[in-house]
């Protein structure tokens, strides 16, 4: 008709939707909005049903339909395929330098994952969105690879000669060849539309990750302590030593890396994370001490910015008893703060930080990298403290590193009395390590390089993978 305000609106969700529909007549919108729940539920994706306003109001046969929800049964995974499993057991076996990605497919298989690693001594990369699945110090843990994730995850990726991926899809990994030295390949994956996708394999195994781990660790043989695990271990501890140093700064102008130890410190052992898109997202995957008792939550796949506050909302209307942190940057908070005062109407108390910087922090990042003017990134400091206040909820300002510690306690003490809570985080704008163009390596960069390298990012103490490799007797793969 063209009318006033009419839109179609099924064209603009083609392209994320399980399932995208709209109702033609009054009669079909019992089946459509079932057959919605069912896609939903069981492609584990958005569901979008577009309803014209007037079917709202029109009478249908009450016997005309019926609900499926009850009909609902737990999926049941395939049973493994014993050969591929006896096969990827031989290539692990025989592996010299295993690593295991493990995937959001492996997110309640944490600790046999784990248990897997020690076993055959193969680090662990895992996903940007499965940091929940394991505990943080875990010595064999490298983080996730690339943009959003740790420097030893980034490096050791392209020295291992055999990848066990479970329950994983990396896009990345054929955006910068991830997997380019890599002699053996063993894939599992519930999805038999995943097999294959990333890389071509030894060993393809459909079935649960969780499951086909467990299988895997009952076959493989163990090993001792080797050269490749060591300069693992010592890679990763390297690491933490300088995220420790950055987090336990005890004075000047306050950086986001402060504001994480303080979290470390007050947050409730099972609370719920509500990460934003961007710096947070690669910042929260590396100083957040979490482990499979906390809930991690983001948009992985297509990163709309914008989502924690709304996360929020629908973490602690579903699980009202726990503690839950929204983080985000000040470009996320300005898409929603007047959504704070829905958590305060519905009485759904949360803490929410906000990285205040007066920029879009990942995206000048990759304009710096990329050597483009810088356009459209700076934006005005708003005061989020009073922006709260003024909905009800209870704000702090905190700009130094030596107040953090009392706002982010005092901020806790208030939630667990009801109240929605937000901090406003002055930080400065300090980049954090990029670690997936890392200048730390003499082979790759002249000394004036890695010198303002580390001098930019406070990384006086970080090693190239490649001397811990050479110290215990082995040579780079990736560097020659």
């Amino acid at each position: 008709m063209d009318a006033f305000q009419e839109l179609n609106q099924n064209p603009m969700y083609n392209g994320i939707a399980v399932y995208n529909k709209r109702v033609a007549y009054a009669e079909q919108l019992p089946k459509v909005i079932d057959e919605a729940c069912r896609a939903a539920i069981s492609k584990k994706g958005p569901a979008v049903v577009e309803i014209p306003v007037n079917f709202g109001f029109q009478e249908i046969d009450e016997n005309s339909y019926y609900g499926s929800g009850s009909y609902e049964r737990s999926f049941i995974a395939p049973a493994l395929n014993e050969v591929e499993i006896d096969k990827a057991v031989e290539i692990l076996n025989n592996a010299e330098r295993p690593v295991i990605y493990a995937g959001f497919g492996g997110v309640k298989a944490g600790e046999v994952i784990t248990e897997l690693s020690r076993k055959i001594k193969a680090p662990i990369i895992t996903t940007g969105k499965n940091f929940e699945a394991f505990e943080w110090n875990y010595e064999g843990l490298t983080g996730s690879a690339y943009r959003v994730g740790w420097k030893p995850a980034n490096e050791v990726v392209f020295e291992a000669d055999t990848v066990l991926f479970l329950g994983s899809n990396f896009p990345f990994a054929e955006v910068y060849e991830a997997f380019k030295n890599t002699e053996k390949f063993i894939q599992v994956d519930i999805d038999p539309y995943k097999l294959g996708k990333r890389h071509a394999l030894d060993a393809s195994i459909l079935g649960d990750a969780g499951q086909a781990a467990k299988a895997i660790l009952d076959k493989v043989n163990p090993v001792e302590s080797t050269p490749w695990w060591r300069a693992n271990v010592k890679n990763n501890q390297n690491w933490r030593d300088y995220m420790n140093k950055l987090e336990g700064k005890t004075e000047g102008e306050l950086q986001l890396y402060q504001v994480y130890n303080a979290i470390n410190k007050h947050a409730d052992q099972d609370a719920i994370y509500s990460i934003d898109v961007g710096n947070t997202t690669q910042t929260s995957t590396r100083h957040l001490h979490m482990t499979p008792k906390n809930m991690w939550r983001t948009s992985p796949l297509f990163a709309t910015m914008g989502i924690a506050l709304p996360g929020g909302i629908a973490a602690k209307k579903d699980n009202p008893d726990r503690q839950v942190w929204n983080i985000m940057g000040d470009g996320a908070f300005n898409m929603c703060y007047p959504d704070v005062i829905t958590n305060v109407q519905y009485d759904l108390p949360v803490i929410n930080l906000v990285f205040s910087n007066a920029e879009y922090g990942f995206i000048k990042n990759k304009y710096e990298d990329t050597n483009k003017h810088l356009f459209g990134v700076d934006f005005t400091n708003a005061d989020y403290a009073k922006i709260a206040e003024a909905q009800g909820a209870v704000g702090f300002t905190v700009d130094r590193i030596e107040d953090i510690d009392a706002v982010v306690a005092e901020a806790v003490k208030l939630n667990k009395e009801g109240k929605t809570v937000v901090i406003d985080a002055r930080i400065t704008q300090h980049r954090p390590l990029p670690v997936e163009v890392l200048e730390l390596d003499p082979k790759l960069h002249s000394e004036e390089a890695i010198k303002a390298f580390k001098e930019k990012y406070e990384a006086e103490e970080l090693v190239p993978f490649r001397l811990f490799l050479e110290e215990e007797g082995l040579q780079s793969r990736a560097i020659k």
